[in-house]
């Protein structure tokens, strides 16, 4: 008989060997337990998304729109032209003198020709006057009274970048000149004049209450 044999017992209850028999833990508990958390898991997923749902067709969602309809409109204001597009002056009521300050022929009768095809209307074409002959290093000069300064001077402008634009309170008359400098390679191509003076006359965004903008 085996030391593990308690007093008594034997035949076939007889227990030989030198080891306990191995307890192990039921294996239903532990299916149990992982039945219990996922479903705890699911519940907590359907409820999280019914809040959403509620959230949504309840207008929770309202600021987030109204933040993002605010930003849109600022930055359609803020990218809106300085000058109002109903106070700029159609080429065709705009008249440019031309001059020439540089020591190459031509230029003034060519470029006043261009300006023309443009719509612009043309007045004196010559050389430039002692003030500014042959002391212009740049593209050229827009000179003009002070109250063309927001409106036809700008509208000049888009036909040649880099120009300086100059106003002149004691000048009398709407007439402006374009001074032609020794940095003139022509006028702007007259795809990108046109797109620059079309954007520049677009009408100002305004608040539309159907979409609050």
């Amino acid at each position: 008989m085996s030391m593990l044999t308690p007093p008594g017992m034997g035949g076939q209850y007889r227990i030989t060997g030198d080891k306990y028999p191995r307890m192990r833990p039921s294996r239903r508990r532990g299916r149990l337990v992982a039945v219990v958390l996922a479903c705890a898991a699911a519940l907590g997923l359907i409820g999280w998304g019914t809040l959403q749902l509620i959230d949504v067709f309840t207008g929770g969602g309202d600021k987030y729109a109204a933040t993002g309809a605010a930003t849109h409109c600022r930055t359609k204001t803020a990218a809106a032209p300085a000058a109002r597009a109903d106070a700029l002056p159609r080429p065709g009521r705009i008249t440019v003198n031309v001059y020439n300050a540089t020591k190459r022929t031509g230029l003034a009768k060519s470029t006043a020709d261009e300006l023309k095809k443009r719509g612009f209307k043309i007045g004196a074409v010559g050389n430039a006057n002692k003030q500014f002959d042959k002391k212009v290093k740049g593209t050229g000069i827009l000179l003009g009274p002070a109250a063309a300064q927001d409106t036809s001077l700008r509208v000049l402008g888009t036909q040649l970048g880099g120009a300086q634009v100059r106003t002149d309170a004691a000048r009398k008359g709407a007439d402006l000149d374009l001074i032609i400098g020794d940095g003139f390679k022509g006028l702007a191509v007259r795809p990108a004049a046109d797109q620059a003076l079309t954007t520049l006359t677009a009408p100002e965004p305004t608040a539309d209450p159907k979409k609050g903008c």
